[in-house]
């Protein structure tokens, strides 16, 4: 609930510091003493944006400051899911800078004003001509039934599966989407794979094409100079190995005498183990190269083809071209599985679609079985409030449609008239009966759900007598359970009032502020008397103002 509330520097409030209690409070006030600025200040408590208009003195900051014990509230889930800091004494303050920058915090933490709104319709329901209308709303409807109908666990079932329901549907969508698009270019994919495939693409072979290529096409070159280099080798007069054979037998009969011609003796050694070998290589490369026309041509071809690839996939390498190769295969294999794929995602969506049935259905009995009860408790509670014919007329009708809170279609009829016809409420009801419907709302989900602190703002205008006793008779009932503030003009319902609290404007410096009190028993009896019959109280009135009061 709220505890304390403190403004400074806003509209016509230069500072004001007001403690709240439980139960039922009251705020009374002559018309443009300031009442409206009080709400103005605390919806900015509650996320609403500002401007500089806001500041009574332009050239200092505004600060609102609201205090709230949410021990009660349940809300330490809340204040983890919008990152918080949970205190039981919550402290809530906004801050309007002469710049027109705004800022607001949680417990000292900076929050944005779209959390700071998700937190205060938790913590304030305001009620005022605004919220009247939402009564017309198929979805505040629907509210005030789930809470007599306990369906709160069901409808949090319902929204995940729902959630799940609306992914694969869409994701479906995709796959139907993208396998249009890959019929399209299945064809054209599965010609190109054909091409790749049939190349046969190793690693590294286009170097060794090249190469194989190259000798091929050269064999007489190579022949004629394999063939010249093996008679510089073997020959028996002038040939290498010969020469060298020579060479280690003089360094052989040398070597004895010194160390130096032994270590010349054994690299003329080496070296002729070393050219024996080449000798040997180059006559097996005589014995293998031959001339081999088919060879040739089926070389070129596959370097033929294996450019042509490279250049009509842009790729530098084989490598790439293989790549290329196993994206296709995955392109066209996930278009032949897609029938697949998509078989499943319906067999999902056809599973999800039974839990959504079953959970809809659910809801939907639990709400017939509320709208009853709903019915007789607003139709008794509006009697009492001068509206003894008033009927509801409430179903509804299990559809097919997948909505936000379930498969019904809502039908919210009334009548204020005995024999009248139903209508739907913003047409079958006046302002002032919307206003008495509203707060029998209020007060029959008082007894179902744990309501925040609810703020009536003049919600009894166009009322008087003894139907505002019984709307005091039911503010004050609601406080038994929840904090209520009421503003109000009329005297039977500020007399209900375990608190009372006055609005006022004065005139100091030649300048109009703003200012609330908290009035005591005597200032009561004044205050109330004045609402009755003026500023000039007659004895009578200070009577009957004793006699409310009692």
């Amino acid at each position: 609930m709220l505890t304390s509330l403190s403004i400074q520097n806003y509209a016509l409030i230069d500072n004001l510091q007001v403690n709240f209690n439980s139960g039922l409070s009251i705020i009374t006030g002559e018309t443009g003493a300031g009442k409206s600025i009080l709400l103005g200040g605390l919806s900015l408590i509650l996320g609403k944006r500002a401007d500089l208009s806001s500041l009574k003195d332009t050239d200092q900051k505004c600060i609102i400051e609201a205090v709230f014990d949410v021990s009660n509230y349940n809300l330490e889930g809340l204040f983890k899911a919008e990152d918080f800091d949970y205190e039981p004494q919550t402290i809530i303050r906004r801050e309007i800078l002469p710049s027109g920058k705004s800022r607001a915090f949680v417990n000292d933490s900076p929050v944005n004003l779209n959390s700071l709104q998700v937190l205060g319709e938790r913590l304030i329901d305001v009620h005022s001509q605004h919220q009247t209308l939402q009564l017309v709303s198929d979805d505040f409807q629907f509210e005030v039934i789930d809470a007599l109908a306990k369906n709160e666990t069901l409808l949090q079932d319902y929204k995940q599966e729902l959630k799940q329901y609306k992914t694969l549907k869409k994701e479906l969508k995709e796959l139907l989407n993208f396998q249009a698009e890959a019929i399209k270019e299945h064809d054209y994919n599965s010609f190109l794979l054909q091409e790749l495939t049939e190349a046969q693409l190793v690693e590294g072979e286009l170097e060794q094409l090249e190469e194989e290529y190259e000798t091929l096409s050269n064999v007489e070159a190579i022949q004629e100079k394999l063939s010249e280099s093996y008679q510089l080798l073997n020959d028996e007069q002038i040939g290498v190995l010969s020469l060298l054979n020579t060479l280690k037998g003089n360094f052989q009969k040398l070597k004895g005498y010194s160390s130096r011609y032994e270590d010349l003796f054994n690299r003329i050694e080496s070296s002729l183990i070393e050219m024996d070998d080449v000798f040997r290589e180059i006559d097996a490369l005589q014995d293998t190269l031959e001339a081999n026309p088919n060879r040739l041509e089926a070389v070129h071809s596959k370097l033929l083809q294996i450019n042509n690839l490279l250049q009509k996939h842009t790729a530098h390498d084989v490598t790439e071209l293989i790549a290329i190769k196993n994206e296709l295969e995955e392109k066209i294999s996930v278009t032949e599985n897609l029938d697949t794929a998509i078989q499943q995602k319906n067999n999902d969506i056809d599973n999800k679609t039974k839990q959504l049935n079953s959970i809809s259905k659910s809801i939907h009995d639990n709400r017939k079985q509320a709208i009853p009860k709903l019915v007789l408790q607003l139709e008794t509670i509006l009697g009492s409030l001068g509206m003894p014919n008033a009927q509801f007329k409430i179903d509804v009708l299990f559809g097919d449609g997948f909505f936000a809170n379930g498969k019904d279609e809502l039908s919210f009829l009334f009548t204020a008239n005995k024999g009248g016809q139903f209508n739907e409420l913003k047409k079958a009801a006046s302002g002032g009966e919307l206003s008495r419907i509203m707060l029998a709302i209020k007060s029959v989900l008082s007894n179902y759900i744990q309501l925040p602190t609810i703020i009536f703002d003049e919600i009894d205008s166009g009322v008087s007598g003894e139907i505002s006793n019984k709307m005091g008779d039911i503010m004050l009932s609601m406080s038994k359970t929840m904090q209520v503030i009421s503003i109000t003009h009329l005297p039977q319902i500020a007399a209900k009032g375990h608190t009372h609290f006055k609005v006022f404007k004065e005139d100091v410096d030649e300048v109009t502020r703003t200012n609330l009190v908290k009035l005591n028993h005597d200032e009561r009896i004044v205050e109330i008397a004045q609402m009755l019959g003026g500023v000039e109280m007659s004895s009578s009135a200070i009577a009957h103002a004793k006699e409310l009061l009692n």
